[in-house]
Protein backbone atom coordinates (compact mmCIF):
# COMPACT_ATOMS: atom_id res chain seq x y z
CA UNK A 1 0.00 0.00 0.00
CA UNK A 2 1.22 3.47 -1.18
CA UNK A 3 0.65 4.95 2.65
CA UNK A 4 2.33 2.33 4.56
CA UNK A 5 5.24 2.63 7.26
CA UNK A 6 7.73 1.11 4.99
CA UNK A 7 11.71 0.55 6.44
CA UNK A 8 14.89 -1.38 5.09
CA UNK A 9 17.32 -2.87 7.52
CA UNK A 10 20.29 -4.45 7.84
CA UNK A 11 22.80 -5.85 10.87
CA UNK A 12 25.89 -7.51 11.56
CA UNK A 13 26.57 -8.99 15.01
CA UNK A 14 30.34 -10.60 15.83
CA UNK A 15 31.70 -12.14 18.96
CA UNK A 16 34.71 -10.40 18.29
CA UNK A 17 37.91 -11.19 20.31
CA UNK A 18 35.39 -13.03 23.07
CA UNK A 19 34.86 -16.93 23.07
CA UNK A 20 30.52 -16.56 23.28
CA UNK A 21 28.80 -13.73 21.74
CA UNK A 22 26.71 -11.69 24.58
CA UNK A 23 24.75 -9.76 22.31
CA UNK A 24 21.34 -9.61 20.81
CA UNK A 25 19.00 -7.98 18.21
CA UNK A 26 16.12 -8.56 16.33
CA UNK A 27 13.66 -6.59 14.22
CA UNK A 28 9.55 -7.47 13.92
CA UNK A 29 7.54 -6.08 11.02
CA UNK A 30 3.90 -7.65 11.14
CA UNK A 31 1.78 -8.03 8.86
CA UNK A 32 -1.62 -5.83 8.33
CA UNK A 33 -3.84 -4.86 10.26
CA UNK A 34 -1.12 -4.99 13.38
CA UNK A 35 1.21 -2.81 11.10
CA UNK A 36 -0.77 -0.05 11.25
CA UNK A 37 -2.27 -0.41 14.77
CA UNK A 38 1.14 -1.73 16.79
CA UNK A 39 3.68 -0.25 14.01
CA UNK A 40 7.41 -2.08 13.70
CA UNK A 41 9.12 -3.19 16.79
CA UNK A 42 13.13 -3.51 17.09
CA UNK A 43 15.64 -4.30 19.60
CA UNK A 44 19.15 -4.75 20.81
CA UNK A 45 20.71 -5.83 24.20
CA UNK A 46 24.09 -6.45 25.30
CA UNK A 47 25.00 -8.36 28.33
CA UNK A 48 27.37 -8.05 30.85
CA UNK A 49 31.16 -9.46 30.47
CA UNK A 50 31.06 -10.31 34.06
CA UNK A 51 28.25 -12.77 33.78
CA UNK A 52 28.36 -16.42 32.55
CA UNK A 53 24.55 -16.14 31.76
CA UNK A 54 23.51 -13.03 30.24
CA UNK A 55 23.88 -14.10 26.78
CA UNK A 56 20.48 -15.64 27.82
CA UNK A 57 18.88 -12.83 29.30
CA UNK A 58 19.98 -10.94 26.27
CA UNK A 59 18.06 -13.09 24.01
CA UNK A 60 15.15 -13.24 26.74
CA UNK A 61 15.12 -9.53 26.35
CA UNK A 62 14.94 -9.19 22.89
CA UNK A 63 12.72 -11.80 21.82
CA UNK A 64 10.15 -11.34 24.89
CA UNK A 65 10.09 -7.36 23.54
CA UNK A 66 9.68 -8.38 19.68
CA UNK A 67 6.87 -10.93 20.65
CA UNK A 68 5.15 -9.70 24.31
CA UNK A 69 4.31 -6.27 22.69
CA UNK A 70 2.59 -7.66 20.14
CA UNK A 71 0.03 -9.33 22.89
CA UNK A 72 -0.77 -6.01 24.46
CA UNK A 73 -3.48 -4.26 24.05
CA UNK A 74 -4.46 -2.84 20.64
CA UNK A 75 -5.54 0.14 22.48
CA UNK A 76 -3.17 1.13 24.71
CA UNK A 77 -0.55 3.78 23.48
CA UNK A 78 3.01 2.48 22.68
CA UNK A 79 4.52 3.67 25.66
CA UNK A 80 2.01 1.89 27.79
CA UNK A 81 2.77 -1.01 26.36
CA UNK A 82 6.04 -1.17 25.61
CA UNK A 83 6.98 0.01 29.47
CA UNK A 84 4.93 -2.83 30.21
CA UNK A 85 6.10 -5.57 28.54
CA UNK A 86 10.08 -4.20 29.34
CA UNK A 87 8.93 -4.22 33.05
CA UNK A 88 7.68 -7.65 33.11
CA UNK A 89 10.97 -8.91 31.62
CA UNK A 90 12.85 -7.06 34.19
CA UNK A 91 11.44 -8.77 36.89
CA UNK A 92 11.22 -12.15 35.23
CA UNK A 93 15.31 -12.02 34.86
CA UNK A 94 15.58 -10.62 38.31
CA UNK A 95 13.80 -13.64 39.67
CA UNK A 96 15.77 -16.36 37.74
CA UNK A 97 19.27 -14.23 39.52
CA UNK A 98 17.17 -14.80 43.08
CA UNK A 99 16.69 -18.51 42.28
CA UNK A 100 19.90 -18.60 41.46
CA UNK A 101 23.45 -19.63 43.02
CA UNK A 102 24.32 -16.02 42.54
CA UNK A 103 21.50 -14.82 44.08
CA UNK A 104 23.12 -12.04 45.71
CA UNK A 105 25.55 -11.10 43.06
CA UNK A 106 24.00 -9.54 40.16
CA UNK A 107 27.26 -9.22 38.75
CA UNK A 108 26.93 -12.59 37.58
CA UNK A 109 23.09 -12.67 37.05
CA UNK A 110 20.84 -12.31 34.44
CA UNK A 111 21.66 -8.38 33.49
CA UNK A 112 21.83 -7.18 30.47
CA UNK A 113 21.24 -3.54 28.70
CA UNK A 114 18.26 -3.15 26.11
CA UNK A 115 17.33 -0.35 23.57
CA UNK A 116 14.21 -1.00 21.92
CA UNK A 117 12.30 1.40 19.02
CA UNK A 118 8.86 1.03 18.14
CA UNK A 119 8.14 3.08 14.86
CA UNK A 120 4.23 3.67 14.45
CA UNK A 121 3.02 5.94 12.15
CA UNK A 122 5.26 8.87 11.78
CA UNK A 123 6.78 8.50 15.19
CA UNK A 124 9.78 6.58 16.41
CA UNK A 125 9.59 5.66 20.34
CA UNK A 126 12.51 4.99 21.87
CA UNK A 127 12.93 2.71 25.15
CA UNK A 128 16.49 3.12 26.78
CA UNK A 129 18.19 0.90 29.86
CA UNK A 130 21.91 0.86 29.92
CA UNK A 131 24.80 1.41 27.32
CA UNK A 132 23.53 0.49 23.96
CA UNK A 133 23.22 3.25 22.11
CA UNK A 134 20.40 4.56 19.37
CA UNK A 135 21.78 6.85 16.91
CA UNK A 136 19.57 8.99 14.25
CA UNK A 137 21.70 9.48 11.10
CA UNK A 138 19.70 12.92 9.04
CA UNK A 139 20.98 14.93 6.63
CA UNK A 140 24.32 13.97 6.63
CA UNK A 141 24.56 14.52 10.59
CA UNK A 142 24.21 11.86 12.98
CA UNK A 143 22.50 12.47 16.62
CA UNK A 144 22.74 10.27 19.93
CA UNK A 145 19.16 9.85 21.13
CA UNK A 146 20.04 7.63 24.23
CA UNK A 147 22.14 8.76 27.46
CA UNK A 148 24.45 5.90 28.61
CA UNK A 149 23.45 4.82 32.58
CA UNK A 150 27.23 4.53 33.12
CA UNK A 151 29.37 5.61 35.85
CA UNK A 152 32.69 5.97 34.99
CA UNK A 153 35.43 5.37 38.03
CA UNK A 154 38.37 6.27 35.51
CA UNK A 155 39.89 5.99 32.05
CA UNK A 156 39.89 2.07 32.52
CA UNK A 157 37.30 1.78 35.07
CA UNK A 158 33.41 1.77 34.82
CA UNK A 159 30.24 -0.07 35.36
CA UNK A 160 26.80 -0.02 34.78
CA UNK A 161 24.16 1.90 37.17
CA UNK A 162 21.19 0.86 35.46
CA UNK A 163 20.49 -2.76 33.38
CA UNK A 164 17.78 -4.60 32.66
CA UNK A 165 17.71 -7.31 35.75
CA UNK A 166 19.74 -5.52 37.95
CA UNK A 167 16.91 -5.04 40.42
CA UNK A 168 13.59 -6.14 41.47
CA UNK A 169 12.16 -2.74 39.55
CA UNK A 170 13.34 -0.83 36.69
CA UNK A 171 13.64 3.06 35.27
CA UNK A 172 13.25 3.03 31.42
CA UNK A 173 13.90 6.35 29.52
CA UNK A 174 11.49 7.09 27.12
CA UNK A 175 11.68 9.31 24.01
CA UNK A 176 9.35 10.03 21.09
CA UNK A 177 11.11 11.35 17.65
CA UNK A 178 9.33 12.49 14.66
CA UNK A 179 10.42 10.24 11.70
CA UNK A 180 10.89 11.46 8.18
CA UNK A 181 11.41 9.59 4.88
CA UNK A 182 15.04 9.29 4.84
CA UNK A 183 15.91 9.01 8.54
CA UNK A 184 18.61 6.19 9.80
CA UNK A 185 18.69 4.38 12.90
CA UNK A 186 21.86 2.95 14.27
CA UNK A 187 21.44 0.38 17.12
CA UNK A 188 24.75 -0.27 18.48
CA UNK A 189 26.66 -1.90 21.79
CA UNK A 190 29.17 0.02 22.92
CA UNK A 191 31.67 -2.60 21.02
CA UNK A 192 31.19 -0.45 17.94
CA UNK A 193 30.56 2.52 19.21
CA UNK A 194 33.37 3.08 21.45
CA UNK A 195 35.47 2.50 18.33
CA UNK A 196 33.68 3.82 15.35
CA UNK A 197 33.69 7.29 15.07
CA UNK A 198 30.42 8.94 13.52
CA UNK A 199 32.36 10.61 10.51
CA UNK A 200 32.82 6.80 9.00
CA UNK A 201 29.66 5.47 9.93
CA UNK A 202 28.10 8.36 7.87
CA UNK A 203 29.85 7.74 4.92
CA UNK A 204 29.96 3.88 5.35
CA UNK A 205 26.20 4.12 5.17
CA UNK A 206 25.90 6.11 2.15
CA UNK A 207 28.81 3.90 -0.11
CA UNK A 208 27.00 1.09 0.86
CA UNK A 209 23.35 2.52 -0.48
CA UNK A 210 20.58 0.14 -0.07
CA UNK A 211 22.85 -2.65 1.30
CA UNK A 212 22.30 -2.20 4.33
CA UNK A 213 23.72 -5.42 5.99
CA UNK A 214 27.04 -4.89 3.87
CA UNK A 215 27.17 -1.07 5.61
CA UNK A 216 26.45 -2.63 9.25
CA UNK A 217 29.35 -5.46 8.77
CA UNK A 218 32.30 -3.07 7.13
CA UNK A 219 31.41 -0.75 10.90
CA UNK A 220 31.90 -3.59 12.75
CA UNK A 221 34.74 -4.93 11.23
CA UNK A 222 36.33 -1.73 11.26
CA UNK A 223 35.54 -1.41 14.90
CA UNK A 224 37.77 -4.38 15.18
CA UNK A 225 40.74 -3.50 13.64
CA UNK A 226 41.07 -0.47 15.84
CA UNK A 227 41.12 -2.95 18.62
CA UNK A 228 37.51 -3.20 20.01
CA UNK A 229 37.91 -6.70 22.31
CA UNK A 230 34.35 -6.52 23.23
CA UNK A 231 31.05 -8.37 21.40
CA UNK A 232 29.96 -6.50 18.33
CA UNK A 233 27.21 -5.73 17.23
CA UNK A 234 25.11 -2.45 14.94
CA UNK A 235 21.39 -3.04 13.58
CA UNK A 236 20.73 -0.30 11.01
CA UNK A 237 17.21 0.58 9.86
CA UNK A 238 15.94 2.87 7.59
CA UNK A 239 12.79 4.79 6.92
CA UNK A 240 11.98 4.35 3.21
CA UNK A 241 7.55 5.42 3.04
CA UNK A 242 5.70 7.27 5.72
CA UNK A 243 1.71 7.21 5.96
CA UNK A 244 0.08 10.17 4.87
CA UNK A 245 -3.38 9.49 5.55
CA UNK A 246 -5.16 8.65 8.72
CA UNK A 247 -4.51 5.56 10.16
CA UNK A 248 -7.83 4.12 11.43
CA UNK A 249 -8.49 3.50 7.61
CA UNK A 250 -6.51 -0.24 8.58
CA UNK A 251 -9.02 -1.06 11.09
CA UNK A 252 -11.82 -1.15 9.17
CA UNK A 253 -13.19 -1.85 6.16
CA UNK A 254 -15.28 0.90 5.59
CA UNK A 255 -13.30 2.01 2.04
CA UNK A 256 -14.56 -1.02 0.65
CA UNK A 257 -17.72 -2.34 1.66
CA UNK A 258 -20.78 -0.39 0.20
CA UNK A 259 -22.96 1.57 1.82
CA UNK A 260 -26.21 -0.37 2.95
CA UNK A 261 -30.14 0.62 1.33
CA UNK A 262 -32.47 2.23 3.13
CA UNK A 263 -33.83 -0.51 5.23
CA UNK A 264 -37.62 0.80 5.95
CA UNK A 265 -40.12 -1.47 4.90
CA UNK A 266 -37.39 -3.93 4.54
CA UNK A 267 -38.21 -7.53 6.29
CA UNK A 268 -34.39 -9.09 5.59
CA UNK A 269 -31.11 -7.65 4.88
CA UNK A 270 -27.57 -9.17 4.77
CA UNK A 271 -28.79 -12.68 6.66
CA UNK A 272 -30.80 -11.13 9.05
CA UNK A 273 -34.66 -10.67 9.79
CA UNK A 274 -35.70 -7.52 10.49
CA UNK A 275 -38.14 -6.57 13.54
CA UNK A 276 -38.13 -3.34 14.06
CA UNK A 277 -36.21 0.17 14.29
CA UNK A 278 -35.23 0.65 17.89
CA UNK A 279 -33.91 4.27 17.35
CA UNK A 280 -33.14 7.03 14.40
CA UNK A 281 -31.49 10.48 14.66
CA UNK A 282 -29.20 12.17 12.69
CA UNK A 283 -26.47 10.41 12.89
CA UNK A 284 -27.87 6.44 12.39
CA UNK A 285 -30.90 3.77 12.72
CA UNK A 286 -30.45 1.29 15.16
CA UNK A 287 -32.89 -1.90 14.28
CA UNK A 288 -34.40 -4.61 16.45
CA UNK A 289 -32.77 -7.83 14.06
CA UNK A 290 -32.73 -12.03 14.22
CA UNK A 291 -29.91 -13.85 12.67
CA UNK A 292 -32.07 -16.33 10.16
CA UNK A 293 -29.66 -18.68 11.20
CA UNK A 294 -28.72 -18.81 14.74
CA UNK A 295 -32.53 -17.06 15.47
CA UNK A 296 -30.29 -14.64 18.11
CA UNK A 297 -31.71 -11.03 18.65
CA UNK A 298 -29.08 -8.05 17.81
CA UNK A 299 -28.93 -4.45 17.32
CA UNK A 300 -28.07 -3.52 14.34
CA UNK A 301 -27.09 0.04 13.48
CA UNK A 302 -26.41 2.02 9.69
CA UNK A 303 -25.20 5.60 8.98
CA UNK A 304 -28.00 8.01 8.36
CA UNK A 305 -28.83 9.15 5.17
CA UNK A 306 -27.07 12.66 6.29
CA UNK A 307 -23.64 11.32 7.19
CA UNK A 308 -23.07 8.88 4.46
CA UNK A 309 -20.81 11.21 2.39
CA UNK A 310 -18.58 11.99 5.74
CA UNK A 311 -15.65 9.70 5.79
CA UNK A 312 -15.02 10.13 9.48
CA UNK A 313 -18.08 9.43 10.66
CA UNK A 314 -18.14 6.05 9.06
CA UNK A 315 -14.57 5.02 10.19
CA UNK A 316 -16.29 6.04 13.58
CA UNK A 317 -19.25 3.47 13.37
CA UNK A 318 -17.00 1.08 12.32
CA UNK A 319 -14.43 1.48 15.35
CA UNK A 320 -17.76 1.34 17.44
CA UNK A 321 -17.61 -3.21 17.11
CA UNK A 322 -14.03 -2.59 17.27
CA UNK A 323 -13.43 -1.02 20.45
CA UNK A 324 -16.60 -3.31 22.03
CA UNK A 325 -14.28 -6.49 21.16
CA UNK A 326 -11.53 -5.16 23.13
CA UNK A 327 -14.38 -4.72 26.16
CA UNK A 328 -15.51 -7.88 28.46
CA UNK A 329 -17.58 -5.85 31.10
CA UNK A 330 -21.15 -6.68 32.11
CA UNK A 331 -21.67 -2.88 32.17
CA UNK A 332 -20.25 -1.94 28.65
CA UNK A 333 -22.29 -3.08 25.08
CA UNK A 334 -20.84 -6.36 23.57
CA UNK A 335 -20.31 -7.09 20.84
CA UNK A 336 -21.28 -10.55 19.05
CA UNK A 337 -18.91 -12.50 16.88
CA UNK A 338 -18.92 -12.37 12.85
CA UNK A 339 -21.14 -14.93 11.60
CA UNK A 340 -20.32 -14.47 8.13
CA UNK A 341 -18.64 -11.82 5.71
CA UNK A 342 -20.53 -8.68 4.80
CA UNK A 343 -21.78 -7.41 2.20
CA UNK A 344 -22.49 -3.80 3.23
CA UNK A 345 -20.83 -1.15 5.85
CA UNK A 346 -22.99 -1.48 8.93
CA UNK A 347 -22.22 -2.15 12.74
CA UNK A 348 -23.73 -5.28 14.59
CA UNK A 349 -23.93 -5.47 19.12
CA UNK A 350 -26.11 -7.18 21.33
CA UNK A 351 -29.65 -6.37 21.56
CA UNK A 352 -30.55 -4.90 25.67
CA UNK A 353 -33.83 -5.15 26.38
CA UNK A 354 -34.90 -2.25 28.77
CA UNK A 355 -35.13 1.59 28.80
CA UNK A 356 -32.25 4.51 28.61
CA UNK A 357 -31.55 6.32 31.78
CA UNK A 358 -33.00 9.63 30.60
CA UNK A 359 -36.59 7.77 30.16
CA UNK A 360 -35.70 6.00 33.58
CA UNK A 361 -35.07 9.57 34.99
CA UNK A 362 -38.30 11.18 33.17
CA UNK A 363 -40.18 8.12 35.18
CA UNK A 364 -38.69 8.82 38.24
CA UNK A 365 -38.04 12.52 38.88
CA UNK A 366 -37.16 12.32 42.34
CA UNK A 367 -35.19 8.78 42.88
CA UNK A 368 -33.54 8.68 46.64
CA UNK A 369 -29.74 8.88 47.61
CA UNK A 370 -29.50 5.12 47.31
CA UNK A 371 -30.50 4.39 43.83
CA UNK A 372 -28.82 6.97 42.60
CA UNK A 373 -25.63 6.11 44.11
CA UNK A 374 -26.18 2.37 42.89
CA UNK A 375 -26.94 3.62 39.15
CA UNK A 376 -23.76 5.60 39.49
CA UNK A 377 -21.95 2.88 40.74
CA UNK A 378 -22.19 0.34 37.75
CA UNK A 379 -21.82 2.96 35.64
CA UNK A 380 -18.45 3.72 36.81
CA UNK A 381 -17.63 -0.04 36.55
CA UNK A 382 -18.08 0.04 32.83
CA UNK A 383 -15.85 3.22 32.54
CA UNK A 384 -13.01 1.39 34.42
CA UNK A 385 -13.30 -1.12 31.47
CA UNK A 386 -12.86 1.77 28.74
CA UNK A 387 -10.07 3.66 31.25
CA UNK A 388 -7.75 -0.08 31.93
CA UNK A 389 -7.79 0.07 27.51
CA UNK A 390 -6.47 3.74 27.70
CA UNK A 391 -10.25 4.85 26.20
CA UNK A 392 -11.81 8.06 26.68
CA UNK A 393 -15.61 7.54 25.99
CA UNK A 394 -16.11 11.07 25.92
CA UNK A 395 -20.23 11.15 25.27
CA UNK A 396 -21.45 9.84 28.97
CA UNK A 397 -25.48 11.13 28.78
CA UNK A 398 -28.38 9.74 30.08
CA UNK A 399 -29.18 8.98 26.38
CA UNK A 400 -26.20 6.08 26.44
CA UNK A 401 -26.74 4.62 29.02
CA UNK A 402 -29.46 1.47 29.45
CA UNK A 403 -31.27 0.16 32.07
CA UNK A 404 -32.11 -3.44 30.91
CA UNK A 405 -34.84 -5.72 32.94
CA UNK A 406 -32.91 -7.06 36.02
CA UNK A 407 -31.68 -3.77 36.60
CA UNK A 408 -28.29 -3.80 35.17
CA UNK A 409 -26.95 -0.54 33.81
CA UNK A 410 -24.85 -0.86 30.43
CA UNK A 411 -22.75 1.81 28.83
CA UNK A 412 -23.31 1.94 25.27
CA UNK A 413 -22.65 3.61 21.94
CA UNK A 414 -19.46 4.15 21.43
CA UNK A 415 -18.87 6.41 18.40
CA UNK A 416 -17.28 8.87 20.30
CA UNK A 417 -14.62 6.99 21.92
CA UNK A 418 -10.83 8.08 21.99
CA UNK A 419 -8.61 5.31 21.62
CA UNK A 420 -5.27 6.47 22.41
CA UNK A 421 -3.34 3.91 20.86
CA UNK A 422 -5.45 4.31 17.53
CA UNK A 423 -5.07 8.05 17.94
CA UNK A 424 -1.26 8.15 18.17
CA UNK A 425 -1.24 6.28 14.67
CA UNK A 426 -3.61 8.93 13.31
CA UNK A 427 -2.19 11.82 11.47
CA UNK A 428 -3.57 14.22 14.16
CA UNK A 429 -6.09 16.94 13.46
CA UNK A 430 -8.67 18.88 15.59
CA UNK A 431 -11.59 16.92 16.18
CA UNK A 432 -14.54 18.58 16.77
CA UNK A 433 -16.72 18.17 20.25
CA UNK A 434 -17.91 15.08 19.70
CA UNK A 435 -20.14 14.34 22.59
CA UNK A 436 -23.59 16.18 23.75
CA UNK A 437 -22.58 19.52 25.19
CA UNK A 438 -24.63 19.26 27.92
CA UNK A 439 -22.98 16.59 29.58
CA UNK A 440 -19.25 17.81 28.07
CA UNK A 441 -16.09 18.61 30.25
CA UNK A 442 -15.56 22.28 29.67
CA UNK A 443 -11.73 21.27 28.48
CA UNK A 444 -13.52 20.24 25.60
CA UNK A 445 -14.42 23.62 24.80
CA UNK A 446 -10.95 24.93 25.02
CA UNK A 447 -9.45 22.43 22.00
CA UNK A 448 -8.07 19.89 24.79
CA UNK A 449 -7.77 16.51 24.51
CA UNK A 450 -10.26 14.59 26.71
CA UNK A 451 -8.80 12.16 29.73
CA UNK A 452 -10.06 9.92 31.93
CA UNK A 453 -11.31 13.14 33.93
CA UNK A 454 -13.44 14.35 31.25
CA UNK A 455 -15.49 10.83 32.01
CA UNK A 456 -15.78 11.84 35.25
CA UNK A 457 -16.88 15.29 34.80
CA UNK A 458 -19.97 13.61 33.07
CA UNK A 459 -20.46 10.86 35.28
CA UNK A 460 -20.63 13.71 38.06
CA UNK A 461 -23.33 15.67 35.76
CA UNK A 462 -25.27 12.81 35.57
CA UNK A 463 -25.43 12.05 39.08
CA UNK A 464 -26.15 15.51 39.44
CA UNK A 465 -29.01 16.17 37.51
CA UNK A 466 -30.56 12.39 38.98
CA UNK A 467 -31.03 13.99 41.60
CA UNK A 468 -31.98 17.61 41.11
CA UNK A 469 -33.07 17.54 37.63
CA UNK A 470 -31.24 20.05 36.53
CA UNK A 471 -27.25 20.63 35.33
CA UNK A 472 -25.01 22.38 37.69
CA UNK A 473 -23.98 25.12 35.65
CA UNK A 474 -27.26 25.00 33.54
CA UNK A 475 -26.16 25.64 30.40
CA UNK A 476 -23.16 27.76 30.68
CA UNK A 477 -20.20 25.29 30.54
CA UNK A 478 -20.68 25.36 26.24
CA UNK A 479 -20.57 28.92 26.07
CA UNK A 480 -17.60 29.47 28.66
CA UNK A 481 -14.92 29.00 25.79
CA UNK A 482 -11.79 30.40 27.46
CA UNK A 483 -10.04 29.67 30.75
CA UNK A 484 -11.10 33.08 32.23
CA UNK A 485 -14.86 32.55 31.58
CA UNK A 486 -14.74 28.97 33.29
CA UNK A 487 -13.34 30.66 35.84
CA UNK A 488 -16.67 32.15 36.52
CA UNK A 489 -18.60 29.41 35.93
CA UNK A 490 -20.67 28.80 39.23
CA UNK A 491 -21.75 25.89 40.94
CA UNK A 492 -25.63 25.54 41.49
CA UNK A 493 -25.62 23.21 45.41
CA UNK A 494 -28.15 20.39 44.77
CA UNK A 495 -29.49 20.87 47.95
CA UNK A 496 -33.19 21.45 48.32
CA UNK A 497 -35.76 22.05 51.18
CA UNK A 498 -35.95 18.59 51.10
CA UNK A 499 -32.84 17.67 52.83
CA UNK A 500 -32.74 14.46 50.06
CA UNK A 501 -28.88 15.82 49.33
CA UNK A 502 -26.59 16.22 52.52
CA UNK A 503 -24.46 18.86 52.16
CA UNK A 504 -21.03 16.45 52.32
CA UNK A 505 -22.75 14.76 48.90
CA UNK A 506 -23.56 18.31 47.29
CA UNK A 507 -19.81 19.08 48.06
CA UNK A 508 -18.10 15.50 46.30
CA UNK A 509 -20.44 16.48 43.36
CA UNK A 510 -19.04 20.04 43.29
CA UNK A 511 -15.80 17.76 43.01
CA UNK A 512 -16.72 15.85 40.67
CA UNK A 513 -17.69 18.66 38.36
CA UNK A 514 -14.93 20.90 38.91
CA UNK A 515 -14.25 23.18 35.77
CA UNK A 516 -10.68 22.74 36.41
CA UNK A 517 -10.17 18.78 35.64
CA UNK A 518 -6.81 19.17 37.63
CA UNK A 519 -9.02 19.61 40.90
CA UNK A 520 -11.83 16.72 40.13
CA UNK A 521 -11.10 13.58 41.72
CA UNK A 522 -8.26 11.57 40.47
CA UNK A 523 -10.09 8.71 41.17
CA UNK A 524 -13.24 6.69 40.15
CA UNK A 525 -13.23 4.83 43.26
CA UNK A 526 -12.38 8.27 45.48
CA UNK A 527 -15.61 9.68 43.71
CA UNK A 528 -17.92 6.72 44.84
CA UNK A 529 -16.51 6.60 48.30
CA UNK A 530 -17.50 10.51 49.02
CA UNK A 531 -20.80 9.73 47.71
CA UNK A 532 -21.46 7.00 50.61
CA UNK A 533 -19.16 8.57 52.99
CA UNK A 534 -18.62 11.79 54.35
CA UNK A 535 -15.28 13.37 53.22
CA UNK A 536 -13.71 14.62 56.81
CA UNK A 537 -11.98 17.34 54.12
CA UNK A 538 -15.48 18.75 53.08
CA UNK A 539 -16.78 18.59 56.71
CA UNK A 540 -13.57 20.68 58.08
CA UNK A 541 -14.29 23.47 54.99
CA UNK A 542 -18.12 23.44 55.18
CA UNK A 543 -17.19 24.97 58.76
CA UNK A 544 -14.43 27.11 57.72
CA UNK A 545 -15.71 30.84 57.31
CA UNK A 546 -16.98 32.06 53.88
CA UNK A 547 -13.86 35.08 54.10
CA UNK A 548 -11.11 32.28 54.36
CA UNK A 549 -13.02 29.39 51.98
CA UNK A 550 -13.58 32.28 49.08
CA UNK A 551 -12.80 36.13 49.85
CA UNK A 552 -13.71 37.27 46.94
CA UNK A 553 -17.08 35.70 47.13
CA UNK A 554 -17.28 37.48 50.75
CA UNK A 555 -16.58 40.59 49.51
CA UNK A 556 -19.16 40.79 46.87
CA UNK A 557 -21.42 39.87 49.42
CA UNK A 558 -20.71 42.59 51.89
CA UNK A 559 -20.36 44.90 49.21
CA UNK A 560 -23.68 44.09 47.87
CA UNK A 561 -24.68 44.51 51.44
CA UNK A 562 -23.66 48.07 52.59
CA UNK A 563 -25.07 49.39 49.18
CA UNK A 564 -28.81 47.92 50.11
CA UNK A 565 -27.99 49.60 53.38
CA UNK A 566 -26.65 52.81 51.92
CA UNK A 567 -29.79 52.92 49.42
CA UNK A 568 -32.13 52.22 52.49
CA UNK A 569 -30.69 54.80 54.37
CA UNK A 570 -30.38 57.65 51.39
CA UNK A 571 -34.34 56.61 51.04
CA UNK A 572 -35.14 57.03 54.38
Amino acid sequence: MADDLSISIGAYSDRGRKEINQDFHGTLIPQHPVLGIKGIATAIADGISSSQVSQEASESAVKSFLTDYYCTSDAWQVKTAAQRVIAATNSWLHAQTKRSQNAYDMDRGYVCTLSAMVLKSRSAHIFHIGDSRIYRLSGGSIEQLTQDHTVILSADEQYLERALGMAANVEIDYKIVELEVGDTFLMATDGVYEFSDPKFMTQTIAQCGGDLDLAAKQIVDEALKRGSGDNVTLQIVRIEALPDSNQVEFLTSAGDLPLPPVLEGVKEFDGYKILRQLHANSRSHIYLVEDIESGARMALKIPSIDLRDDPEYLKRLMMEEWIAKRLNNPHVLAAVSDLRPRKFLYAVTEFVEGITLWQWMTDNPKPDLETVRGIIEQIAKGLRAFHRKEMVHQDLRPENIMINGDGTVKIIDFGSTRVAGIAEAAVHHDDPILGTVQYSAPEYFLGETGTKRSDYFSLGVIAYQMLTGKLPYGAQVSRSRTRAQQKKLQYMSAQDDTGRVPDWVDLALKRAVHPDPFKRYETLSGFLYDLRHPNAEFLRNAGTPLMERNPLVFWKVLSLVLGLLLIYLLVR
